[in-house]
């Protein structure tokens, strides 16, 4: 056996407790989540997070940051495991979790090895980004807006009898919400433009699992133009967002293209903006490019 093999790092006997707590959890949740009706979502959503987390508890550190990332990366795996359907809310906060667990690593060496020991001050400094939203920090600006425009090869009249009939479940095709696993309506009902009419967009769950329903109903109309207030968010979506108020408008480029513009108001529910303001931003928008394929506007 070589010297470098003998420095290995090596299974001890907190790895292998570790991982058996973490696989009994994990057996908890999966009959739990059996139990009660969501045995096709179990596999995904338990046993693969479990299978994960017990494979990294199982594979110590060679360095700080090694062991870092291991800890992190089983807790946010156990999270997953935790929320279930909610475990996408886990994969959007992963990457602040990474930053903020290595980023407090590298600052601990660095005030450790530092010459200057008052260099301590900067910690109150690097933690005030995070701040935000926790009842010690203000929120910045929460009030947000999301527009999306999309020229059509159809002319105004036809994207008008589109509209009116009202959108219809699609499979999904924008990339980011496809990757993310980002909650998509899976049953929509309503029609019509004038004063009154309501759109409903249904999620799909169960009794004991996220779900519920978003209700719109036209607030105004005029010539080429609709918005929508919101009547009811009972979705899975309103952990992360508010809606306020939305706004179809759309006119003739020329007598075969249409431009289509859909702007929505909304406030963000989570902090801090600097993160989830830009990233609520991509999401909303691909998700308002999804309800225009739901009303066959490509």
């Amino acid at each position: 056996m070589s010297e470098q093999d003998d420095q290995r790092p090596r299974r001890t006997t907190a790895n292998w407790v570790l991982a058996g707590l973490i696989t009994a959890f994990g057996l908890l949740v999966f009959t739990a989540a059996v139990r009660a009706g969501r045995a096709d979502s179990a596999l995904l959503f338990v046993a693969l997070p479990v299978v994960l987390a017990a494979a990294l508890a199982l594979t110590p550190g060679r360095t700080t940051h090694g062991r870092v990332f291991v800890i992190t990366t089983i807790c946010l795996l156990l999270a997953a495991v935790a929320l279930h359907e909610g475990a996408v809310c886990v994969v959007l906060a992963a990457p602040l979790v990474y930053l903020a667990s290595h980023g407090t690593t590298a600052l601990i060496h660095a005030l450790r090895n530092a010459s200057r020991p008052y260099a301590i001050i900067a910690v109150p400094l690097l933690l005030l980004p995070g701040l935000e939203g926790s009842g010690i920090a203000p929120r910045v600006d929460p009030e947000q807006s999301v527009e999306v425009v999309r020229v059509v090869a159809l002319p105004a009249d036809q994207v008008a009898e589109r509209l009116t009939a009202g959108p219809h479940p699609v499979p999904v095709r924008s990339t980011p919400l496809r990757m993310l696993g980002v909650p998509t309506p899976g049953h929509v009902s309503g029609d019509g433009l004038a004063v009154g009419d309501r759109w409903a967009f249904g999620y799909h769950g169960s009794a004991h699992g996220p779900g519920g329903h978003l209700l719109a109903e036209v607030e105004s109309a005029g010539p080429e133009r609709v918005a929508f207030r919101f009547v009811e968010d009972t979705s899975i979506t309103a952990r992360w967002f508010t809606w306020r108020h939305a706004e179809l408008r759309w006119r003739a480029v020329d007598p075969g293209h249409t431009e289509i513009t859909v702007t929505v108001d909304y406030r963000r529910g989570l902090d801090p903006s600097w993160y989830f303001g830009p990233l609520q931003q991509l999401l909303l928008g691909a998700g308002l490019g999804h309800l225009l394929d739901m009303m066959a506007l490509r």
